[in-house]
């Protein structure tokens, strides 16, 4: 219940390009009331979806099949949209430009996906 009031019709982008951890990822955010965008497996198809869809947040895997995904990062943080990293890559690793960004290391479960996405999306109290 409390999931389905966090993620209620929240538009989550899940970039991910292991297919069977995208669909798992895709299918926690499903049960808990998000709308799943993507999976993005790449680079290209992340940002097309960034440009052309309204977002209301973000799970980005970091090292991806062309690349990795800052080009995804950027442009989300150049639009104001929360993301975090849930990747099996080394935290310590991630460019510097996104030390204090939020990291959720694989393997999780679905409590830990929930509860990251939860903080992720709350607005910030001053």
């Amino acid at each position: 219940m409390r999931e389905q009031a966090l993620l209620g019709g929240r538009r989550i982008l899940v970039v991910e390009d292991e297919a069977i951890v995208a669909l798992m990822i895709q299918d926690i955010l499903m049960e808990a009331g998000a709308t799943v965008i993507g999976p993005a497996g790449t680079v290209a198809a992340a940002l097309a979806l960034v440009e052309g869809e309204r977002l209301d947040g973000a799970i980005l895997d970091y090292r991806l099949s062309d690349g990795t995904s800052l080009a995804v990062a950027d442009a989300l943080s150049a639009r104001g949209v929360p993301f975090f990293f849930a990747s099996g890559y080394d935290p310590k690793a991630i460019d510097r430009r996104y030390t204090l960004a939020p990291k959720l290391s694989k393997v999780f479960d679905r409590e830990q996906l929930l509860e990251m996405l939860g903080k992720v999306l709350r607005p910030k109290t001053p």
